[in-house]
Formats: structure tokens, sequence, C-alpha cells
């Protein structure tokens, strides 16, 4: 499994660990990607999902999301980092 960032820059370990859980959701794991935008005080981190697995991403209700976000918040905060992710499409 090779990983697909948007861009050409290295992952940071929060990122590759959204990818990680979102492989593991989804059918088509070759078909996800994930980029970061730094900015002054967030960190964002673009998930992109084949359209026919943003459903499993998502979830019921979009528990799932909640849950991976959830995750990421923890791992953010024990690293001192504000990071969100973003589904899309």
């Amino acid at each position: 499994m090779s990983e697909k960032p948007l861009s050409d820059k290295p992952l940071s370990e929060l990122a590759n660990m959204v990818l990680v859980i979102a492989k593991c959701l989804v059918d088509l794991p070759d078909e996800v990607s994930v980029d970061e935008v730094n900015g002054e005080n967030t960190t964002v981190i673009n998930l992109k999902v084949a359209k026919t697995d943003i459903g499993k991403i998502i979830g019921k209700a979009g528990k799932t999301a909640t849950a991976i976000r959830t995750i990421l918040l923890g791992a953010a905060t024990k690293l001192k980092r504000r990071t969100v992710m973003e589904i899309v499409e």
C-alpha cells in the first residue's frame, strides 16, 4: 500500500495516522489520499476517498467521522498541536 499525498511534502505523523485509519475503513484503500495545510495556529488535514467510500468514512449520523476526529484531537493534544480533519469530495 503506497501512500498518496496530494502534495509533494512528506506527511506528519498525525496525517499518517488519519491515512492508516481511513485505509482500514474503506473498500478501495488505494483511492485514499491525505493532504496537510499548515496555517499559523492550526493544521488542516484533508482526507479524500473514493465517492463510493464516503459513506463509510462519515458513518451513520457522522459517528465514524466524529470518532476519527476525536482520536486526532487526542493525538494532536499530546503533541501540543491544533489539528482538524476535513473530508474532501
